[in-house]
């Protein structure tokens, strides 16, 4: 799942009697929803992507992990771009590119362009996503917030259930004998409509004081991922040359290259891509560490376990998609029951409990996809898939609580930008790292008769390797604080400041 760029407080008051208001919710909301659903809804189809196209398993992780690298890449200078330029103007820039690449996936003639089309989408992601708080912010009075951000929660929850099983139906029918193409032509007109209405009823918004942009910021980071995730997508396949090992070491020179430059950066005008100085808060630097973390494991496990189901077992993206529903309804479920009844209570430990939780429920994967082998059920599959979901949901709905909870309010925008980029980044390094924790214990030829047992060894070992970093998540919480505070006084001297200030038009 993608998450969004948590804004800074609007640079306006927004008028409450404006109907306008619930237009552009519904229009913004949309665009989140779309996003959401865009990246669920991808992965049940790979299997069918890589049989129509004969694409190459590099390719096929490229096809997700391009998306995740390119939005994570960009989401923070989207952010900015709409404080400088005006939210709406960037937002319906995103909007209208993300519809133009969504046609450009439909349409496809190779995996090449199918790649290059899905890394186009997520730089437009980048610049469509972070501006959907910000106008909500924009739009609606603070008494209104907190209504706006619970449907904002139901979209997400709605958006992570309703992706698999579309994308299984617009797969499974073979619309005009398209094959997979509709899970991206279906954007088309939903974008379309979302940029003919956006223009018309979302109000334009900048703020006072926009940082600038670090473009060499952008460039350092993007090139040190692409040094460390390229050999590792391609590696098997080239039987491991010395220039991916070369690339990979020289990554974390690049690494180092942007620190330094970022701090020169922060010197000179006070806006660097990566506030420095974030990292010297505790719970800050490690909850950055755990998301960075739990973005790996969730790059394994979702594209492994869409191969392990349709590749593997044979099943169609159908039953796929349906036999992930327990998981999908369990998180959204047990994150409301977090944040509303736990977190209050158990702080903490709520945390290190869903990661103990969801490390139980793939080691009960493990051992059942062992014992059931290739004769395994959707039904015997929903027990550990619930105990997954449960763990996740206990994880995912309070981190960015915990991870900002010590952070200085003038730098929340800043932090929460940064917490959502490294997820993806780590998005983008699970998936890379899929052809070695998976693909990596097949043989290179496999025989009609092998492809079931390999896939289900290969599913069993990555899943081991997703076990092994829910633990290592266990102990990095031990850093968060044991009960997140509430920037309460914060909050209270944001609504002063915006009572203040008149509105904007």
């Amino acid at each position: 799942m993608t998450s969004t760029h948590t804004p800074g407080p609007a640079p306006a008051q927004p008028v409450a009697g404006d109907r306008r208001r619930w237009f552009a919710l519904a229009i913004v909301m949309t665009a989140a929803f779309m996003d959401l659903v865009d990246v669920t809804i991808v992965n049940i189809a790979i299997p069918s992507i890589r049989q129509d196209e004969g694409a190459s398993f590099s390719q096929i992780q490229w096809i997700t992990a391009g998306y995740a690298l390119a939005f994570a890449a960009g989401l923070i200078t989207g952010g900015r771009l709409g404080d400088i330029h005006g939210r709406k103007r960037v937002f319906l820039v995103g909007i209208g590119g993300f519809t133009v690449a969504s046609a450009l996936c439909g349409l496809a003639v190779s995996p090449e362009m199918l790649v290059a089309s899905r890394i186009l989408q997520g730089a437009m992601a980048a610049l469509m996503v972070p501006q959907v708080l910000s106008i909500v912010h924009a739009t609606f009075p603070a008494h209104e917030r907190g209504k706006v951000f619970g449907l904002f929660g139901a979209i997400v929850g709605l958006g992570a259930v309703s992706g698999p099983l579309l994308g299984a139906l617009l797969t499974e029918w073979n619309l005009f004998g398209l094959e997979w193409r509709p899970i991206f032509l279906i954007n088309l007109p939903v974008g379309i409509a979302g940029l003919v209405l956006g223009s018309r009823f979302i109000t334009e918004s900048k703020a006072p004081r926009a940082l600038k942009l670090d473009l060499v910021g952008v460039g350092l980071v993007t090139l040190g991922l692409l040094m460390l995730v390229y050999p590792l997508t391609r590696g098997r396949e080239l039987d491991w040359p010395l220039w991916g090992y070369l690339s990979m070491a020289g990554s974390v020179v690049v690494l180092a290259v942007l620190v330094a430059y970022e701090r020169r950066k922060t010197a000179r005008d006070g806006s660097p891509l990566v506030e420095l100085s974030l990292f010297k808060v505790k719970s800050f630097a490690a909850g950055i560490a755990v998301q960075t973390v739990f973005g790996v494991a969730l790059g394994i496990f979702f594209l492994v376990w869409t191969l392990y189901m349709q590749e593997g077992l044979g099943w169609t993206p159908l039953r796929a998609g349906l036999t992930g529903v327990p998981f999908s309804i369990a998180v959204s479920v047990a994150a409301g029951v977090s944040v509303q009844k736990l977190v209050p209570r158990f702080g903490r430990k709520v945390l290190q409990a869903g990661a103990l939780v969801m490390a139980a429920g793939v080691l009960l994967y493990i051992w059942e996809s062992e014992r059931y082998g290739l004769g395994i059920t959707s039904w015997q599959m929903a027990l550990p898939l619930v105990v997954m979901g449960v763990g996740m949901g206990l994880i995912v709905a309070p981190l960015t609580d915990a991870v900002l909870s010590q952070v200085p309010r003038e730098h929340a925008g800043a932090a929460s930008g940064l917490i959502n980029t490294v997820q993806q980044m780590g998005n983008a390094l699970g998936l890379g790292l899929v052809s070695v924790v998976f693909f990596g214990t097949m043989s290179d030829h496999l025989a009609p008769s092998r492809i079931g047992p390999e896939y289900a060894d290969g599913f069993q070992n990555a899943l081991g390797w997703v076990a092994g970093v829910m633990g290592v998540i266990f102990l990095l919480m031990f850093a968060l604080p044991r009960r997140p505070a509430q920037h309460v006084e914060g909050a209270q001297e944001e609504e002063r400041a915006e009572e203040k200030k008149p509105a904007l038009v």
